[in-house]
């Protein structure tokens, strides 16, 4: 899988010209110094509503990028569609189990897990009809708070892609959530629906879960070409100031390409430019958790 020259990270761009060895005993010793590994994993809910704003993307290769660093990490799919799930190499279809049986009929989280670059608790389509099933059951936004008990002494971080809505599925994941990261691409509709799940998070936080806090707002698929991409993301740096994410996610074809290889993009092209933005996301995800 050879890389296109443009997509590499060249001598002299901002980044800095480093080899992959070199960035992967970089971060492991910053994680052997700081100290990263928990006692009791802390979840990250991957949420906005509005969908191609590269919230299954960012899972992925975040978690991917936590995992380089010798952190234990769990993936959860809570989306119908089930993109995380292929993304890591894993039909759908030939699940007999998936989170459906998770959230419905109380399976162990266990039982849906599969050890790929990170461990993912899987998705299938039968996920569609989870809020309706879930609809009558006591309890019913805890689902997932309570499958994830057994499991978070065995992971130092539980990452949740959720549905690009905010129906009961994505209710259960901020019920479940420590943190709340939001994935906005850099248009001015995509920006939009930020006052909505806003609204949505402060319901949640009163209701069902106090603790949760948004930890950032990532501009993702940024056009550096254009001008509408730059004003996109003063707009928010103005409206949201220091919750805005320093790192940027720039628009490439290796987002589109790693998934159909069943990896992250860290592992598909681990000295390209996009994998080095999440290396970066993530050294600035785990320097805000020590503030």
């Amino acid at each position: 899988m050879a890389a296109v020259d443009e997509q590499k990270v060249p001598a002299g761009d901002d980044a800095p010209n480093r080899s992959q060895a070199e960035t992967a005993a970089t971060v492991a010793a910053s994680a052997t110094a700081t100290g990263e590994r928990r006692d009791e994993a802390l979840v990250y809910a991957f949420t906005n509503q509005k969908g191609g704003v590269a919230k299954t993307t960012t899972t992925v290769n975040l978690a991917a990028a936590f995992a380089e660093r010798g952190l234990r990490v769990l993936a959860i799919d809570l989306d119908p569609q089930a993109n995380l799930t292929m993304s890591q190499g894993i039909d759908p279809d030939s699940l007999e189990v998936s989170m459906y049986d998770v959230l419905v009929h109380g399976l162990p989280i266990k039982r849906v897990i599969r050890r790929r670059e990170v461990d993912v608790a899987c998705a299938s389509i039968d996920l569609a009809g989870a809020e309706i099933a879930m609809s009558t059951k006591i309890g019913r936004e805890r689902q997932l708070a309570k499958a994830l008990k057994p499991v978070k002494s065995e992971y130092d971080y539980i990452f949740i892609d959720t549905p690009p809505s905010l129906g009961l599925l994505t209710i259960n994941a901020l019920t479940a959530a420590d943190k709340v990261i939001v994935p906005v691409q850099c248009e001015y509709l995509s920006m939009r629906g930020l006052i909505q799940l806003q609204n949505t998070l402060s319901m949640v936080k009163e209701e069902l879960n106090p603790r949760i806090e948004i930890e950032g707002i990532l501009p993702t698929l940024v056009d550096t070409r254009t001008v509408h991409a730059k004003e996109a993301i003063e707009i928010l740096e103005e409206n949201f100031g220091d919750r805005v994410f320093a790192s940027r996610i720039n628009k490439t074809i290796r987002f589109a390409e790693a998934p159909v290889k069943g990896m992250s993009v860290l592992k598909y092209d681990p000295d390209g430019k996009a994998a080095y933005a999440y290396r970066e996301l993530a050294e600035e995800v785990l320097g805000n958790g020590k503030r």
